[in-house]
């Protein structure tokens, strides 16, 4: 099964992300199953977080033969006319584009609520990280740095390097060009696990996979792989607050 996380950004003054739910999805077998994570018992804690309408239980788990509506109604509908650019944008196959992986790119973000999907990232056998997302920020870098990102190639290497005083965040993990071009930023979901395994010395790397310029927003411009090897007994995604409730 392919397992995404929702998180939620807190109201003003703070504006902090809590990972606050699971969804574990098997779309070949009609399988979906959403918990809530111990991010959320700490996001009513801290920030006044309250169960999300469609899942009103924090310790119940729910279960569905077909996609959940709050899920489902974060993907472009298949018949709309730019279904097709859409998926080109995300370098998927129409033949076999998976509304899971869909979401896990797209980040399944909308004007509505403050909510954002994001895929589970898990270390291989050989001991690696790998995963794919659409570099965010590429709006708010220098005029120089934009035009920069236009004249990216694929399979162009980028530089990862820990930032430290991000006035949003803090701590942001920002993606660079080889000639030192600050360009934008890895997602959010990304930063701590990120900055723990580069504190590491671990080897991870970041290259463009795709560009796509004409008529994609800005967040849909730049998408990137990143990879590495990363230390024994490292496990992204597996602290507290990534922990289901009902376990």
């Amino acid at each position: 099964m392919s397992t995404l996380f929702v998180a939620w950004q807190a109201p003003d003054p703070t504006r902090a992300w809590f990972p606050i739910g699971r969804l574990d999805a098997s779309t070949e077998r009609r399988e979906y199953m959403f918990r809530y994570t111990r991010g959320a018992l700490r996001a009513e804690v801290v920030a006044g977080f309250k169960p999300l309408i469609a899942f009103p239980d924090f310790r119940r788990k729910y279960q569905a033969d077909d996609l959940f509506p709050l899920f489902k109604n974060r993907i472009l509908e298949p018949n709309r006319k730019d279904f097709g650019e859409y998926l080109q944008w995300l370098d998927l196959d129409p033949a076999h584009a998976d509304p899971i992986e869909i979401l896990g790119l797209t980040g399944g973000e909308r004007q509505t609520d403050s909510l954002e999907v994001f895929p589970k990232v898990g270390k291989s056998e050989d001991g690696t990280i790998r995963c794919r997302f659409f570099l965010h920020g590429l709006r708010h870098v220098s005029e120089a740095a934009r035009a920069r990102a236009e004249r990216l190639l694929e399979g162009e290497s980028l530089q990862i390097a820990i930032e430290v005083n991000n006035p949003a965040t803090t701590y942001a993990v920002q993606l660079q060009t080889t000639d030192c071009h600050l360009i934008g930023w890895a997602p959010r979901y990304l930063v701590d696990d990120l900055r723990a395994a580069l504190l590491e010395r671990s080897n991870v790397s970041a290259k463009v996979h795709r560009i796509n310029l004409m008529g994609a927003p800005f967040s849909r411009r730049v998408l990137v792989d990143l990879c590495g090897g990363v230390p024994d007994g490292f496990e992204p995604m597996t602290s507290d607050e990534y922990r289901v409730v009902t376990e």
